[in-house]
């Protein structure tokens, strides 16, 4: 038993030396991931190589037969494992399909590790998931798992396809993404198991000189200077609860992805095409995502509903008054209060040829589902939707649900010409003047971002909200609000 347990711990230490090579290895290829590759903590775990944020859980039997098979290949797994936290994969809502959102994560996580090209030699099956990547999306640096779980969950892929995908492209087990650290349990070895732990320590121990001698030095500053940026709560969170312990990581992990991206975007922005498809992955799970109700009520205005006011309801007057008269209290709850709302403001849609239809459809569909949240608007409105290209060519008022049911259902898209945005600025200054307006609190300009704006300032807010998949920022006046959505925001 001593013999056993003995071989079982060298096979650990000289698994624990090739995780060591393969982050050295990294390391010196790819220095701006210093922060990310210092964070892990080596953890044995039985029968499973993968992390839950925080450590890389790993099996020393699996480690040695990787590297016996191909030395390189642990590096592209410790760099695929990794990715996953950078991009934050293991935070994911809970409604997602756990099965296609996993193989999403590995698609594009490997389309990544493919493009930096962390090995000096190709992965056998690098040409066959290249080709499979061509197959989601022509354009392979703008695959994100985001993207791609879109595509797989239409439908469009046979039970059969996923299953080979999956075979595919997983490296690592996503089962520690959704567990807790102190829920892991290691399982007992096998003797089977044991056995072939010994062959391959048998012929890795004669490598392990060479593990040694060939980690470089010259990583030690850097992982020292990252050590900084180190996670260092507890498994259990602030508050003792497995909601705390998952939200200090990933706040940990969004500020390490920050920092890559902006190093990517300026030190490091001579690795040019290779780090490109990393790049569009910390641009998606980085930019900021925008509640569409809560923008609106940016144009909000002051106005009476008729609803009992529950702040300025008294107690002490009401209490007093039912102690000292029995069921009849001093005050009652007002019947009116006052709310900030949305009542009067300009839509305008730019209907040149470089928007898409659809996109319009779904924008005014959404703003239509939004108008019928009755917390967010008054009953009655003074809306007007203006389509226009380089002319104004429609402008249709709406005042109520009625109206908005009408319009939904005749609607038609008239334009496709050129973008001017000039010309709703001077129609909605022409209402305002013929009295349409009396407190008009904004204007919001759906658009693709390329055409001519106003040389001044309106005395109203101004948005311009732009769908852009390819997470560019657009160039707006100074004086204009800027929001951007994804197609799937929409």
């Amino acid at each position: 038993m001593n013999d056993k347990t003995s071989q079982m711990e060298k096979a650990d230490a000289i698994a624990r030396e090739v995780l060591s090579l393969a982050r050295s290895t990294l390391l010196v290829n790819l220095r701006f991931l210093d922060m990310a590759l210092s964070q892990f903590n080596f953890v044995r775990l039985d029968n499973i190589i993968g992390t839950d944020g925080k450590n890389l859980y790993y099996d020393p039997r699996i480690v040695l037969r990787l590297y016996k098979k191909d030395k390189n290949s642990v590096t592209r797994l410790y760099m695929h494992t990794l990715l996953h936290c950078i991009c934050r994969h293991m935070f994911a809502s809970a409604s997602v399909d756990r099965e296609l959102w996993d193989l999403a994560c590995d698609m594009a996580v490997e389309n990544i590790v493919s493009d930096l090209d962390v090995s000096p030699q190709e992965a056998p099956d690098k040409s066959a998931k290249r080709f499979e990547l061509r197959k989601i999306d022509e354009k392979a640096d703008m695959l994100t798992a985001e993207r791609i779980y879109a595509r797989l969950k239409n439908g469009a892929f046979s039970k059969e396809k996923l299953e080979r995908l999956r075979e595919l492209f997983k490296c690592d087990e996503h089962d520690l993404w959704y567990v807790l650290p102190d829920k892991l349990r290691c399982e007992d070895v096998t003797p089977e198991d044991e056995s072939d732990a010994n062959e391959d320590i048998t012929v890795l121990t004669k490598r392990s000189d060479d593990i040694n001698d060939s980690e470089s030095n010259a990583d030690g500053e850097e992982l020292a200077q990252a050590s900084q940026f180190e996670y260092s709560s507890s498994d259990a969170g602030k508050d003792g609860s497995a909601e705390s312990v998952k939200s200090e990581l990933e706040q940990f992990w969004k500020d390490v992805s920050e920092r890559l991206q902006t190093d990517l975007e300026t030190i490091s922005v001579n690795f040019g095409d290779r780090a490109g498809s990393l790049v569009q992955n910390l641009k998606e799970v980085n930019r900021e995502k925008y509640d569409y109700a809560q923008f609106l009520k940016k144009f909000a205005v002051m106005g009476e509903k008729m609803m009992i006011d529950d702040d300025e309801f008294d107690y002490i007057y009401y209490t007093y008054g039912m102690q000292l008269y029995g069921k009849m209290p001093l005050i009652e709850p007002l019947e009116y209060k006052e709310v900030k709302r949305v009542k009067e403001f300009v839509i305008a849609i730019d209907t040149s040829g470089s928007v898409r239809g659809e996109l319009v459809q779904r924008f005014v569909e959404k703003t239509f589902n939004i108008l019928k949240q009755q917390e967010t608007f008054f009953t009655r409105i003074n809306l007007h939707i203006i389509q226009c290209d380089a002319i104004v060519q429609e402008d249709a008022k709406i005042t109520n649900q009625q109206d908005f049911d009408r319009y939904i259902s005749t609607m038609q898209l008239h334009g496709m010409g050129g973008t001017d945005y000039r010309p709703v600025f001077e129609y909605v200054e022409k209402l305002r003047r013929a009295k349409e307006f009396t407190n008009l609190k904004g204007l919001i300009y759906f658009t693709d971002g390329f055409g001519t704006y106003p040389a001044h300032q309106p005395d109203y807010q101004t948005a311009f909200v732009f769908v852009n998949d390819d997470y560019e920022t657009p160039n707006v006046p100074v004086w204009a609000i800027k929001l951007i959505l994804q197609s799937d925001d929409i």
